[in-house]
C-alpha cells in the first residue's frame, strides 16, 4: 500500500462513518441516554420492574452503539491526522505502522457497519438454534455434529454464551439432533445469516474407498421470544411425549421420562428438550423453543409471501452455502455469491466474514 491508496481508504472509512452517523444519530441517542438517566432518579421509577428493566436495556444498548461509533471516528480521525503529519515531516516509520494497521482499523468500521444493520426487531435477542441432518445418514449426521462445533466456536470467540437445550447422539457417529441458546447482544441478528441449508463435499471418512460424498444439514434459527410478543399455543393442536433422556446424565436421567417432546399438529412443527433431570424445566424450555419456532416460522412465511418463494427440502439445490474439502478446499455462500478459501478456520468457528458479507448483501 502506497501513500495515494491509504489516503484514498482513510477518505472511503470516512465516508462510512459519516454514513453510520446519518443512521444512529448520536446526538438523539445521547439525549434518550440521558432522558432515562433522569428517569432513573425518580422516586417511583422502580415501582414498575418490568418497565425499568426494559428502559435500562434501552440505556445498555444506546450506550454500546454510541461508545462503538464514538471509537470508530476517532480511530478515523487520529489516524487521517497522524497519516498527513507523517506524510508532511517524510516520517516513513510512521507512515508503515499506519498502513500495516489499516486492516485492522477497516474491520472495527465494517463490524460497526454490520452492527447498524441489526436495526430489527428481534436482532438484539437471544438465539435458539436446531441443527437437523438430512440427506446422507451417517454421514449427515457427523456434519451436524461439526456444524455444532463450529458455532460452539463462533459463540466462545465472540464472547456469547451457550445452553444446551436438547442432545441426540447419533447410532454410528455424529448426532441425530441438536438446539441450543446462544445467549448475548445481537446473538440472533448475527446468527439469522446461518439459517438454512448446508452441504457438505469431502472423501468420506466412513467409506473403506475414500470416495467423495455430499451431506446436508439444516440449521434453523429462531429469536428467543420475551412475554411481549404474545403467541398462543391451544392445548388441542399439541402432542407432549415424554421419553428417557438418551446419553450422559447420571442415573436420574436415565432412568425416568423427563425427556420432552411436543408437536405443533397444525404446523408439524417438533420440538423437544432433555437438558435437565426435571420434566417440568425440560417442558417450559421444550414450550419456549416451540413459541419461538412458530414466531420465526410466521416470520418466514411472511418473507417467503413477499418474495414468491416457497419452503425448501434439505437437500441438493436448497443449500445456502457449501464447504468443500475435496478435490480443492472452499467455502461459498450462494446469497452473497463470496468464495473463501480458509476453510479450516472457518470450521473452527471463524464465521465474523461471511456472516458480515451475508448481511451487507441482504441490506442492498
Amino acid at each position: 500500500m502506497d501513500a495515494y491508496e491509504y489516503n484514498e481508504n482513510l477518505i472511503r472509512l470516512k465516508t462510512k462513518i459519516e454514513n453510520i452517523k446519518e443512521i444512529i444519530l448520536p446526538e438523539k441517542l445521547q439525549a434518550r441516554v440521558d432522558e432515562i438517566k433522569s428517569l432513573e432518579n425518580q422516586a417511583d421509577f422502580w415501582n414498575d420492574a418490568k418497565n425499568a428493566a426494559k428502559l435500562q436495556q434501552e440505556k445498555n444498548k444506546n450506550l454500546s452503539i454510541l461508545k462503538k461509533y464514538t471509537n470508530a471516528y476517532q480511530m478515523v480521525e487520529d489516524s487521517l491526522e497522524l497519516f498527513l503529519l507523517a506524510k508532511e515531516e517524510g516520517d516513513e516509520d510512521s507512515l508503515d505502522e499506519l498502513y500495516s494497521e489499516y486492516e485492522n482499523l477497516e474491520e472495527l468500521v465494517s463490524k460497526l457497519e454490520v452492527e447498524m444493520m441489526l436495526s430489527g426487531e428481534d436482532d438484539s435477542k437471544n438465539a435458539i438454534v436446531t441443527i437437523h441432518p438430512g440427506a446422507g445418514g451417517t454421514e449427515s449426521q457427523d456434519w451436524a455434529s461439526m456444524l455444532y462445533r463450529m458455532y460452539l466456536r463462533w459463540a466462545e470467540r465472540e464472547g456469547f454464551k451457550v445452553e444446551e437445550l436438547d442432545y441426540q447422539a447419533g447410532e454410528e457417529a455424529g448426532i441425530k439432533d441438536v438446539s441450543f441458546i446462544v445467549k448475548g447482544e445481537n446473538a440472533y441478528g448475527y446468527l439469522k445469516a446461518e439459517n438454512g441449508i448446508h452441504r457438505l463435499v469431502r472423501i468420506s471418512p466412513f467409506d473403506s474407498n475414500a470416495r467423495r460424498h455430499t451431506s446436508f444439514c439444516s440449521v434453523m434459527v429462531s429469536p428467543e421470544i420475551d412475554d411481549d410478543i404474545n403467541i398462543e399455543i391451544d392445548d388441542k393442536d399439541i402432542r407432549v411425549d415424554t421419553y428417557r433422556a438418551s446419553g450422559a446424565g447420571g442415573q436420574h436421567v436415565n432412568k425416568t421420562d423427563s425427556a420432552i417432546r411436543i408437536t405443533h399438529i397444525p404446523t408439524g412443527v417438533v420440538v423437544q428438550c432433555q437438558n435437565d433431570r426435571s420434566q417440568h424445566k425440560n417442558r417450559a424450555n421444550a414450550l419456549k423453543m416451540l413459541k419461538s419456532r412458530l414466531y420465526e416460522l410466521e416470520l418466514e412465511e411472511q418473507k417467503a409471501k413477499e418474495a414468491g418463494v416457497q419452503k425448501s427440502e434439505i437437500g441438493w439445490g436448497h443449500q445456502i452455502r457449501s464447504y468443500v474439502l475435496a478435490p480443492y478446499q472452499q467455502v461459498k455462500d450462494s446469497r452473497s455469491n463470496k468464495a473463501y478459501s480458509n476453510v479450516d478456520a472457518i470450521l473452527d468457528g471463524d464465521l465474523n466474514k461471511i456472516i458480515e458479507d451475508v448481511l451487507i448483501s441482504l441490506s442492498k
